[in-house]
Formats: C-alpha cells, structure tokens, sequence
C-alpha cells in the first residue's frame, strides 16, 4: 500500500539536481518509484546498495559517465545512498556542468559527505529531506496510535508496530552505526541514545546525560552531532530577540519520530493527561512544523522561548508565528501566560494555543485552536501566513 506523500519530486528536478536525505525506512524508494510510475522516460536509478555496482564505482567513479550516456535518454539521473561513494560527487559536479543532467542523490547520512570533504556541488545541487508519516498524509489520523508508534511508513502499516520499531532499532545500530565505524564504544553509545531519547523534547544537559551514559561529555556532544548527521534527531535552538524578558539559549533536541523515540526510552503506554502524553503530543506538533517548512521549502528557523523567569512559548516559526500546546481540553487563562509575555516583544505577526479544546476562539491577540484544525489549516494554506 501507498500513502501519497507531500513532496514533490518531479516538480523539485524540473529546476535543479537535488540531494534527498532523510533516516531509513521514511519513504525514499517508494516515493521515487511512484513518482516516476507513469513517466514516460523515467529516471535511471543507479543503487549503491547493489554489492557489484558499488564495487565497480567504488574502485572507478569515472565509469558512472559511460553508464549514464548508454541511457542518453534520461534527463533525470537517480544515485541511491550516495554516501557510500562520496568520490562519485565530483562526476555527478562534471555531468551536470557538461551535460545539464539532473540529478537526485539520496542519501541516509551525510555524516561522509559532511566530514569528508565531500564535493557538495557548490550550489548545483539543493537540499530537499523526507521525513516520517504525517498528519496529512495518513487517511483517518489516529492521535494515540501516532503518539505511540510514530509515522514511519512500515510501521503505520505493519499489524505488529512494536515488533517493527524494535527490529528497525536494532537495524539502525548494526547497519549505521557499526558497519561506518561511527563510534568505538557501541554500548556506551547504546546507554546514550536511551538517556537521549527520554529526554528528547528537553533542554540539553550534556553533563546529565553523560553521567547516565558513562561516557564523557565531549563524547555526548559527539554523539549528538551523529543522530543529526543520520537524520535521527533534529536541534530546535532558542529563540533570543525577546527584549523585556531575557531569554535562555540552550538548544532544545528532538528524535525524528516518536515511535523510535519511544522505543529507544522504554515508553510503552502513554496515558492521557500524563506527562508523557503531553510531551509526546508536544513532539509531535514539532515534527509537523519541521516537514510543513522543508515540504513547502519555507527555509524558515523553528524554535522555542524561555524566560529565565520561567515563561515560555513552545515553538516560534521564523518571527511569524507564535505556538504554545497544551492537551488540555478545555483552555484556561493559565495556559497562556507564556504567549501573553511573548506578545509584549511586539515581534511574531500571530500567536496561537493549540490544543485539544474544540471550541475555537480568540483571547486578546492569542487564538485558542483544536490542534486538528490547526494543522488542517497549515498544510492546506488556509490563511496561517
């Protein structure tokens, strides 16, 4: 089964080579092959996960030319896993100078290309990246089976989510981790990504969570620095132009999708009205924002406030909107004393309470929302902006 995705490739090649990045296990493969079904001159897919290809190119980068001009009659060129073969950028940098080729060049982790002077094409290439399930693109949402199992697609559809998610757990530290030599240690690393995960959503405390691990805190930093290299994580870093209230700047982290996230920290349950409930309804509002602005290529900054008096505002998209969450179902005005401080700067255009209230309405300049009718809203573009 195929759940249509939002991102757009061929309207994406239609102007420039692109890399696509993203975890495995998102969605790369299936969307390539259905977005080129009907194409009728589809894409040449070349597989670097094919062990006689890789050997071939590895040892020979500059065959890649010869494969491609055999197939003169694609316009679209598709490498798959090009950090297995960084040297290969510099053919992929020729072709397109030479012949206007578009490539996509999907990748995993770009750990190798980032840490290997890889040749990044130098503007001839942009950045698009695949991400879990989400909200719009599952037929008949379910809130508590999202929070709990997440949105990868092979566990959204699997009848036995939690086996999957431990099985891709388990794959991800093997295949990752162990076969690119990232970390020495892997049982240090293994403690790590437990304490990270129970503590995803939160301000980092690199000293906390190397003394849970037992391993240094320059090597936690490390650590953290691989999830993003991989795709596994993502930083949401303060937001600091509050003027009357002095703002805190440590960076906030997020894992990619909930269901590893609580795979990862031991959650099996989560109960309605607990604490971890809300942060994973919290986290999952993150990872809406964060494929609403790569889907729609806003290049926006996502982050969050907080005083050092303690208020607060969960999530600022690029000075335009302001957005506190709650899982209340019924809105106080104790729940929006972090967005009335936050108004006072002047700066962010609209600020919203979402919530699972359905009544809608509005309090001073602060609009109290359903998160449903929110997140409708956002990826229809109804008006938000």
């Amino acid at each position: 089964m195929f759940l249509e995705r939002t991102l757009n490739l061929p309207n994406l090649l239609k102007k420039k080579s692109f890399f696509l990045f993203g975890p495995r296990a998102t969605g790369k493969s299936s969307l390539i092959k259905e977005s080129f079904a009907t194409d009728p001159s589809p894409p040449l897919v070349i597989d670097l996960l094919q062990s006689e290809l890789y050997l071939r190119l590895s040892t020979s980068p500059e065959q890649l030319a010869s494969m491609i001009m055999a197939h003169a009659d694609h316009s679209i060129v598709i490498i798959d896993e090009i950090q297995r073969i960084p040297a290969l950028l510099n053919e992929v940098h020729r072709l397109i100078e030479a012949y206007d080729i578009h490539f996509l060049l999907t990748g995993s982790s770009a750990r190798k290309l980032r840490h290997g002077s890889a040749n990044l094409l130098a503007g001839r290439a942009r950045q698009a990246e695949i991400f879990p399930l989400t909200y719009i693109e599952i037929p008949s949402f379910d809130l508590a089976h999202y929070l709990t199992y997440g949105g990868l697609p092979i566990v959204h559809l699997s009848d036995e989510p939690i086996e999957d998610l431990h099985a891709y757990v388990d794959t991800y530290l093997k295949e990752e981790i162990q076969s690119e030599a990232i970390v020495r240690k892997l049982s240090g690393f293994t403690r790590f990504l437990q304490f990270s995960a129970i503590t995803s959503g939160q301000l980092l405390n690199f000293a906390n969570i190397a003394n849970d691990a037992g391993v240094p805190a320059s090597t936690v930093r490390e650590y953290y620095q691989i999830l993003e290299d991989t795709f596994i994580g993502f930083s949401v870093p303060a937001w600091t132009k509050s003027v009357k209230r002095k703002a805190i700047s440590t960076t906030k982290f997020y894992f990619f999708d909930l269901g590893v996230r609580n795979t990862l920290a031991g959650i099996k349950v989560l109960e309605p009205m607990s604490d971890l409930y809300g942060q994973a309804f919290k986290h999952f509002i993150a990872l809406e924002l964060r494929a609403y602005i790569s889907y729609r290529r806003k290049h926006w900054a996502l982050s969050y406030w907080q005083s050092k008096n303690g208020q607060e505002v969960d999530f600022i998209m690029e000075d335009e909107i302001a957005i506190e969450v709650k899982t209340t179902t019924h809105v106080q005005d104790k729940h929006l004393k972090g967005l009335k401080a936050l108004a006072e700067e002047n700066i962010c255009k609209r600020y919203f309470l979402l919530s699972r209230d359905t009544i809608e309405r509005k309090v001073g300049n602060i609009e109290i929302v359903h998160w449903e009718v929110f997140l409708d809203r956002l990826w229809n573009g109804s008006g938000l902006f």
